[in-house]
């Protein structure tokens, strides 16, 4: 069994594909009308195309105030993985991402960076 998909929810679909494709790096691997008012908006690492997928779904009704809550709280909507936190920090930092947190040892060993994804979440960059 494997993880092929993992959900966070948006202000808007439009500015997510954006922020991850253009800013980010990543790929999109689904942009398709699902329903009558809904969108499937999934993106994908450019160096694993087969691997997880993102999806970045519109927050509304109980899912918004999901997304506020976990904000709220300090906790990112999830966790990227990098192999130089420090360089994708300065790279990302460059292309005007906001870090709240700059990279960071921490008390297991790995070192997180957090930053804002401009569509209402927080994010984590990890690198074991």
């Amino acid at each position: 069994m494997r993880i092929k998909l993992a959900e966070i929810y948006v202000d808007d679909q439009d500015r997510a594909r954006t922020f991850y494709t253009e800013v980010l790096g990543f790929q999109v691997s689904v942009d398709a009308s699902y329903g009558e008012n809904a969108r499937w908006l999934a993106v994908v690492s450019p160096e694993d195309p087969d691997g997880t997928q993102l999806l970045l779904s519109r927050a509304d009704g109980p899912s918004r105030a999901f997304q506020q809550a976990v904000r709220a709280a300090g906790s990112p909507a999830t966790a990227l993985t990098t192999d130089d936190c420090e360089g994708d920090y300065h790279r990302l930092s460059r292309r005007g991402v906001e870090f709240t947190m700059p990279p960071t040892r921490m008390g297991y060993g790995g070192i997180d960076a957090i930053f804002d994804d401009t569509c209402g979440n927080l994010i984590c960059l990890h690198q074991d």
